[in-house]
Order: C-alpha cells, then structure tokens, then sequence
C-alpha cells in the first residue's frame, strides 16, 4: 500500500504478527527512534498506559516546546499534533490516525472567524486551544480550559474580546470574571451531551458524591457542580479528597487516571442524555480521541507515518498565540 493511502486511511493497515506484545514492541521502537509519546487524558487506558506522558492541553503543549526527542507521537487529535508541530517544527510529529478529527475545532474554519473579525473591528481574539493551526493563526492569545481565566485576567477590563469556539467555556468565563466577551457559537459532542437530569439519576444513588464537571458542559450542568474544572483540575481534586466519591461529568478516560492514582475511590462517569437508539449507556466517549489504538500506534513507529505538517507562513503566526498562553502560563 503506498504511503498516501496511509495517510487517507488515517494509518497503516497491514497485518501484525499473532502473539506480538504491543506495548512492548512500542516501547522498543519509541526507545530505538528517540520519540517521546504523548497522550491525552481522554485516550484509551492501554494508550496511556505505553505512553512517556500523559496530560491535559496544556500539559501536553508545554511538553512538545520542551522534548528533546527526534520525533514525536501525539496520541490525541488532529490539533494536538499540530500544536506539537507550531512549537517543535524541526521534529517528526506523529498522528496515528490523521482522521481523529475534534467536533469543537470544526465548528470554527478559519474563513469564518476572519470575516467575524472584520466585522468587529478594534476586537482581540481569545482562542481555546481546541482549534487548528489556521484559526491559531488568527488569534492573538491561545487557552486552554485549565487557564482561561487567568489570561483573560491579564487584559484590561475595558478590552474588547472575543472568545470561541466554545460557547459554554467562553460563557462560564464570562460568569467568573464579571467580562462581556463576544462568544462564538461552538460546542464539544461530548460535553454538549451530558444533563442535569441524568447527574440527578446518579446523585439520587450516591447521595455523597461530589459533582465534577469540565468547564465545556452546558451552564445548568455546571451551576449543579462542585468543583468545576480542567482534567488536570478535577484529577488534582479527587487526589487530594481520596475519601470522597465522584460523579465525573467529563469524558470517561479520565476515569482511567483517576482510579490509578485513587485505587479506593468511587468514580461514577455521567453518561450522556439519550444515546444512540434512545438507551442510556454508561459513559460518555469522545469517539475521536478513540481511533487511537496500539495497532496504529505500533504501525506508526514502525513507518514513521502518518506525519503531521503546518505550513511555514500558518505557523508562523500560529506560534505567536501559543507561545503567548505558556509564557503567562
């Protein structure tokens, strides 16, 4: 199969020997090649389990600015890899599935928030980092959910601002620093699904549980919440309240730290409103960050595809923004 194919397909599709240790074979090209991987929060368990790094946005960010490695493999999606690409441009960078798109990224093309500047002249944009490379580009401070507030802090109270994609991140923001930013209209899947009716189904069962929700849920999610927070904020929680129990309204692979670092505490993923079909399942998955595997993984190693590239003149003014964030970070 040529190269090209693999990278439509997204990875390398060709057989794997019967009885071969997975995550033994990664290890040992990761080490061979000098490629540090990455992975995010909500990846499978097995994936964060192989990986040199796990994190949230930020924590995976700032960890691509820093490597020494020859390449690295962004276990995630797409815009993940191309963040590690804006800051480390001399190095491979890695997707296993170049197809592991982000619902929220693609609310947002590039066309469009450039006419939605024009439009709003004197305006500075504040973009989550949930973006790609050309949005980046259009921006003048990149976020993440972890430190949205701090850096909106930063700007004068008078400035004029725009927040997107996300609605429900920029608006909780919004609520917390007393601001009036203009907010683009764009919602995560995954975040979007859960409710305040199926929380109430699991607090009626666990009456002691304490309500953990990410900053993208709906508003109504959030005012019944506890702690509300980043994966690394939520997980920094539950690890410094072990003896409590949680309702977990975020992506279930956090779930996979969460219980490796509090082996006795009680997780309770919220699962989404209706699934497909009309019956609730027990979680709620980002199907995206899913098409990552240990085969495609493996495959990726070996051939050093699929790569990851951003143009010279995107990122350019790609990394301005990012460099921005981790600097007031």
């Amino acid at each position: 199969m040529l190269k090209n194919e693999w990278i439509k397909q997204g990875f390398i599709d060709e057989p794997i020997a019967d009885g071969t240790d997975l995550k033994q074979e990664i290890r040992r090209l990761a080490k061979e090649k000098n490629a540090l991987i990455l992975a995010h929060y909500y990846t499978r368990g097995e994936i964060q389990e192989v990986a040199d790094f796990i994190g949230d946005s930020l924590a995976l960010a700032r960890k691509a600015a820093e490597t020494d490695a020859d390449m690295i493999v962004m276990c995630g999606v797409h815009f993940m890899a191309e963040t590690c690409k804006i800051l480390s441009p001399e190095k491979k960078v890695l997707c296993p599935d170049v197809t592991a798109g982000c619902s929220l990224a693609d609310s947002c093309r590039a066309e469009d928030l450039k006419k939605y500047k024009e439009e709003h002249p004197g305006y500075q944009v504040i973009s989550y980092v949930n973006t790609t490379a050309a949005v980046k580009a259009l921006t003048d401070v990149v976020v993440t959910s972890g430190n949205a507030k701090k850096i909106v802090d930063t700007f004068p109270a008078d400035a004029k601002l725009i927040f997107g994609p996300d609605y429900n991140l920029g608006s909780y923001i919004n609520s917390v620093t007393g601001r009036n930013m203009l907010l683009w209209n764009g919602g995560c899947h995954v975040h979007e699904r859960f409710s305040v009716a199926e929380i109430a189904k699991l607090k009626a069962d666990h009456p002691k549980a304490l309500v953990l929700a990410h900053p993208e849920c709906k508003g109504p999610v959030l005012a019944v919440a506890d702690v509300v927070g980043s994966t690394a904020v939520l997980l920094k929680y539950a690890v410094e309240h072990p003896e409590q129990e949680y309702i977990v309204a975020t992506e279930s692979g956090i779930l996979h730290e969460m219980q490796r670092q509090c082996p006795t505490t009680m997780f309770y993923p919220v699962p989404p409103e209706v699934s497909e079909g009309g019956l609730g399942c027990s979680c709620n998955e980002c199907d995206y960050m899913k098409k990552n595997t240990l085969e495609k993984i493996y495959h990726t190693l070996r051939h050093e595809w699929p790569t990851v590239e951003v143009d010279e003149a995107t990122a350019r003014d790609a990394v301005k923004p990012i460099e921005r964030m981790l600097a007031l970070s």
